[in-house]
């Protein structure tokens, strides 16, 4: 893909993120607050122990995406 295609396709992604999330519930959020939270710390755990990074973040994804729903589920 040429330079123009690729900055083209990368401001497509950052303007449909920006919007994704405008008519959320609070419960959505959370889950989806927690499921980047969790992705982030699974695989700078799983740099850190030389373990493997992928790994470390979809179950970093799944663990953040409970505990959003869970926390949701008691407040």
């Amino acid at each position: 893909m040429n330079t123009k295609g690729m900055k083209f396709a990368v401001m497509a992604v950052v303007v449909l993120s920006m919007t994704a999330c405008s008519n959320m519930k609070n419960r959505d959020q959370r889950m989806l607050s927690g499921a980047a939270i969790g992705t982030g710390v699974g695989a700078a755990a799983g740099a850190v122990t030389g373990g493997c990074v992928t790994c470390g973040a979809v179950i970093g994804a799944g663990v953040g995406t409970a505990a959003g729903a869970i926390y949701d589920n008691n407040h």
